[in-house]
């Protein structure tokens, strides 16, 4: 690949941008929260949407659950990836897009803060070389809003893409697509090109990324266009 226009790689944000299983996460967090005696609200669950799962849970113990961190990152884990196991709830256009990717050759991975076993699911129910590789809540010291996932993400493709491309990784060649606050603050902070697809929580005006409203008909030709626009403070 040559040319500094040229897309080089995504990187995906999983919970909400790829999959919308933030409905099996709040069922989950609320499930668990009554059970303790304690009470949930939608207000509280939207808080939480894009946050590391060690925040959560310590929101969650607040709220009254009686468990350790460990503990209810395993038991909300185990009942979002249980919830998967019946319907993998896919973000409209993402397959697709995905598909397009990989046909492309552009390179892509994960990058979330939801753990390996329903990381893994998900990108085990894509055709196989869609996501090259994970990067998981359990490998970052923290997580996002803060850039360090994204870096790690960004390091590990930079490793290698030389050798496969003939081209060094740059970061103003790399698009992350997020839809959360967390999220998008995470991979703007990261220096890349950073796309928000609202879907649960609104995002704030920002200069720092570009929004779309739906990932329905984008494909590559229409991320790469977006390294060589400024984002648009009036976009949301």
């Amino acid at each position: 690949m040559v040319g500094m226009s040229e897309l080089q790689a995504v990187f995906w944000d999983m919970d909400g941008t790829l999959v919308d299983t933030e409905p099996y996460w709040i069922e989950a967090e609320h499930t668990l929260v009554t059970a303790h005696g304690g009470t949930w609200s939608e207000e509280k669950a939207q808080h939480l949407t894009g946050q590391a799962l060690p925040y959560s849970a310590a929101v969650l113990q607040g709220a009254g659950v009686q468990m350790s961190i460990g503990e209810i990152i395993d038991h909300l884990v185990a009942e979002v990836v249980q919830r998967c196991a019946q319907r993998i709830p896919w973000r409209p256009g993402a397959r697709d897009l995905l598909e397009q990717l990989h046909r492309d050759q552009v390179r892509s991975a994960m990058v979330t803060m939801s753990f390996p076993p329903l990381a893994r699911a998900v990108a085990d129910a894509l055709p196989a070389g869609h996501l090259e590789f994970l990067v998981t809540g359990d490998m970052v010291a923290a997580g996002k809003p803060d850039p360090e996932a994204y870096h790690l993400a960004f390091d590990t493709m930079a490793a290698d893409h030389e050798t496969l491309t003939g081209a060094p990784l740059s970061r103003q060649q790399c698009v992350a697509i997020e839809d959360s606050v967390p999220g998008t603050a995470a991979a703007a902070a990261s220096g890349l090109v950073t796309v928000a697809v609202p879907h649960l929580t609104p995002l704030p005006t920002s200069g720092q990324w570009h929004v779309l409203e739906t990932l329905v008909g984008t494909g590559p030709a229409d991320l790469q266009q977006l390294l060589v626009r400024e984002p648009s403070p009036a976009a949301v």
